[in-house]
Parts: structure tokens; sequence; C-alpha cells
């Protein structure tokens, strides 16, 4: 089973149940207000672009959104909070200097839609390194998770590296959470969308953090324009990459310390 938490939490205990179970959810992170602020944002975006990543994988009743930083200036508030960096320190920062957005992510998922293929995020990189995690992911609940409209499905202990195939339905939980909830998981853990059944459509944000070192899965260069960019305060704009790893990796020319360049 999936532990909760509640957001009074000590983040150790928080960390330490993501790294035994490979996901945790803490409950009522984010108040009402917030999260109806960026749902009033992506409201016009999932309207009109929400098909685009529709496909086999993703499926053909949800709607998806990338670039979120583009779109919604209050989910900054939820891709920097103070309590998603601490988890993200204690997960990433052993193995890296410095960590960034991987990708940023709206979803809803509309009546209809059928279970979600499992399969890992960082799969996509070609390789891996034992006991090191490349990936953070915290899945914020834009409305309330239910078995019924779709909540997240994990399989818990799967950052033990279980090939998927061998993975049974009886493995299989849903993050079942209130709005403002966050589930927090590893890129190694097993996951995917689960089958909307109810007559609602259910909305969450979703991004990751990866190691500095290593190549974003969403280019936060080329999707978030310039502007935009500029406008964000300093964590926001490292977070989206615009700071170097280290002293030597991704420098620009520009600026004398080595460690950090503008947008």
């Amino acid at each position: 089973m999936l532990q909760t938490l509640d957001s009074q939490s000590d983040s150790e205990d928080i960390v330490r149940v993501l790294m035994q179970d490979g996901g945790v959810i803490v409950a009522d992170q984010a108040p009402d207000d917030l999260l109806d602020k960026i749902a009033g944002e992506l409201r016009p975006h999932f309207d009109d672009q929400g098909i685009k990543f529709q496909n086999d994988f993703n499926g053909y009743s949800t709607l998806r959104l990338g670039a979120i930083l583009g779109l919604s200036r209050a989910s900054a508030e939820l891709i920097a909070h103070s309590r998603v960096m601490q988890i993200a320190d204690a997960v990433l920062l052993p193995h890296c200097d410095s960590y960034r957005i991987g990708s940023c992510t709206a979803i809803e998922i509309c009546p209809g839609e059928k279970d979600q293929m499992l399969h890992r995020d960082d799969d996509f990189y070609p390789m891996r390194i034992p006991n090191v995690e490349f990936q953070l992911s915290a899945m914020w609940a834009l409305d309330d998770f239910t078995l019924e409209n779709g909540a997240t499905r994990v399989v818990p202990g799967s950052n033990d590296l279980r090939k998927i195939p061998d993975v049974e339905e009886a493995d299989v939980v849903q993050a079942v959470m209130s709005k403002g909830s966050v589930l927090y998981y590893l890129g190694s853990t097993i996951h995917g969308g689960g089958a909307n059944r109810s007559q609602a459509t259910r909305s969450g944000l979703i991004n990751t953090y990866s190691l500095g070192w290593l190549r974003q899965e969403e280019n936060q260069y080329l999707s978030i324009p310039r502007e935009v960019a500029d406008s964000y305060p300093e964590h926001v704009r490292r977070l989206m990459g615009y700071q170097a790893h280290g002293k030597y990796l991704g420098v620009y020319p520009d600026d004398p310390d080595g460690r950090w360049f503008h947008a």
C-alpha cells in the first residue's frame, strides 16, 4: 500500500518512506485557492490544445499540456514549493551539484479513459547507475483523486527495478488523495494513470526533477519564451535549467564565475 502522511510531517520521514516504498502521499499540502487559480489559468489551454498529445500511450480521453510555466504563473508556487525542494534535495543532491525541472505536465483524465500502460518515468535514459535515482516526481492533485476518477496507479516497492511484465494486478494500488495533496514517487517506480469510470474529469500537475547533469525531458529553454523565463524569480529560473552544473558543465561565457547564466 501507499502510505499517506500529513502536511506537518518532517521531510526526513517523507523521504524515508519514499525511498523505502518508491512513493508516498502527503495530504493537503496546498490550499484550494491556489489550486483553483492554477486550474483557471490552465483551462483555456486544455480546451485549445489539450488533445495534441493524445496517442496510444497517453490515451485518447486524456488532455495534456506541457511547458506549464509558460501557461500558468501560479503553477510556479507548486513547481518550486519549499517542501518539494526539501524532498528533491534529499533524493537528488547526493548524486549531483544541482537539479532542475525534467518536465512539467498538466493532465486531465476525462470520463471513459482506460488505465494507462504501466511505466517508469526514467526509462527514456539509456542506462542506469546502481543506487542512483535520476528523477523525482511530484504529482499534485488539482481535484480529489479517487478510485473511480483515475487516481494514479503505483506499484509500491517497484523501485527495486523489477521487470514491468512481472507486475501483477494485485501489486498495483491507486494514489487516492484529496485536492491539494501531493504524490511523490521516484523515477524508478512503476506507475500509470488510472481509468476514469466516473462522470467527471480528474486533473493533476506532475512535475519531475532530474539530476543536473542529465538532459531534460522537456527543453525549458525552447518551451518557455525568453521574456516569460526572464519574468520569474531567480530560484525558478534556476529550476528551469538556467544555471551551470558545477564549475564546467553548461557554463555561459558572459558569466565570469561559471555558475549562472541569465535567461
